[in-house]
């Protein structure tokens, strides 16, 4: 959702429907309009004003029911406003007939999030995720005013005979999904390729997952020192970022960074980011990072959980930090914790709790660890190398066939001693 031409920030009137069914949103009505807020000035746009009507569902011509539409015209010179956002999705006929009705640039969250990512992308594969998400969103959004197409580059801008500007158009941005897609496929390989070289290696993988702006990166720094970007705006860092981390039992992990969640995340996005989401399916772990000082903490968490189980993992073994302690009432905290057993409380800001959870961890990953007994030939004194690196040793000895090792091993190295194993 760009600015104005001449860098002037825009003045936004934000407008949601109250849906008294089938309701798509985890937060209430004023609550996602906050966020919705969040995500507009993120974007560097002033925010005007909001609009809440009742509804059984969104309207599907004006999104808006026509007398709510109305008043909206009537406060255009009281507001003074130039953009309305709506807090859902709209369809391209909604844009259409509201651009008409308000004569105002109208957008939806899925375009402000779509502004955010671009804004943000840093790599070459993130900037392609993107640029794919918003041409899918924008295609069906064509009208005969054509679109922004610069990015498609030079070679294919030729009209074949009879084709209207429109349908030049819709047939450049169609060859451009096409491009990128397979750009992005041929990245999802090379990702998949080191994600199976870092399973070889036998390292178990722990992913931090969260609502945006849950303090994910501030985490990742504490505990590795990656020098992930740290602000505290929506979206800040979308690219995954993966460290080696000793843990307090001399274990070693890798700690993967990844795209923070949000209620109505856009679809396009999701498929857009599979690539990146599927470091998150790939994990042995999951770290749920969530803001406990936020007012919406439940409701951030549910959209994350709601995320993670459409991703396949809601299974998976997990440690929820409650995160930012350090802004809430410390008599708050165990009562947070009494909610939730298995949590941890941190604020990876100051540094407080965090022993505790990489205590925590270390035991998640101890436990997933197969208890074997092997015996290694000498000529293979890389195996047991391998086994001092990443294993845990309960008992070793040394005898005339070989090396004698009791302990446990991840399950991804297992396959690599089966040749060892003894009864």
């Amino acid at each position: 959702m760009p600015s104005l031409g001449d860098g002037t920030p825009r003045r936004a009137l934000l407008v949601a429907v109250e849906q008294t069914r089938n309701g798509s949103s985890f937060l209430p009505p004023e609550e996602s309009l906050d966020e919705l807020e969040q995500l507009v000035r993120s974007a560097g746009d002033t925010v005007v004003g909001r609009v809440v009507q009742r509804l059984d569902q969104p309207h599907p011509v004006s999104y808006l029911g026509r007398g709510k539409v109305h008043e909206l015209r009537s406060l255009h010179d009281e507001l003074r406003f130039d953009a309305v956002v709506a807090d859902d999705e709209l369809t391209p006929g909604q844009q259409r007939h509201l651009e008409s009705e308000l004569e105002a640039e109208i957008a939806d969250r899925t375009a402000v999030i779509l502004h955010l990512f671009a804004k943000h992308a840093r790599t070459r594969e993130g900037r392609l995720q993107v640029e794919l998400a918003q041409y899918r969103y924008r295609l069906p959004r064509l009208t005969g005013r054509g679109v922004e197409l610069s990015r498609l580059g030079a070679g294919i801008n030729t009209r074949g005979p009879g084709e209207t500007k429109l349908e030049t158009d819709r047939r450049r941005i169609r060859k451009r999904i096409g491009d990128l897609t397979e750009a992005i496929d041929d990245i999802r390989k090379q990702r998949l390729m080191h994600r199976r070289q870092r399973s070889e290696a036998g390292l178990p993988v722990l992913a931090l997952a969260g609502y945006t702006n849950a303090g994910k990166s501030t985490l990742m720094n504490r505990l590795t020192a990656a020098g992930v970007l740290q602000s505290n705006v929506m979206f800040a860092t979308l690219d995954p970022t993966t460290r080696q981390l000793e843990l307090p039992n001399n274990l070693q992990v890798l700690l993967t960074d990844t795209v923070g969640f949000i209620q109505k995340l856009p679809t396009d996005l999701v498929a857009a980011f599979r690539a990146t989401l599927e470091e998150i399916q790939d994990a042995d772990a999951i770290l749920h990072v969530v803001d406990v000082s936020h007012p919406d903490r439940d409701a951030q968490a549910s959209a994350v959980e709601e995320e993670l189980e459409d991703l396949g993992v809601a299974g998976r073994p997990r440690i929820t930090v409650l995160n930012k302690i350090d802004l809430i009432e410390m008599a708050q905290l165990p009562l947070l914790l009494k909610r939730h057993p298995s949590a941890v409380g941190v604020s990876a800001a100051t540094g407080q709790g965090v022993e505790g959870l990489e205590r925590r961890m270390a035991q998640l990953v101890a436990e997933a660890y197969i208890p074997v007994k092997v015996r290694i030939p000498y000529a293979q004194a890389d195996a047991v190398n391998l086994f001092h690196r990443r294993g845990m040793i309960e008992r070793e000895d040394h005898r005339t066939a070989g090396t004698v090792i009791v302990g446990r091993l991840p399950a991804s190295l297992i396959s690599r001693f089966e040749e060892f194993l003894t009864a």
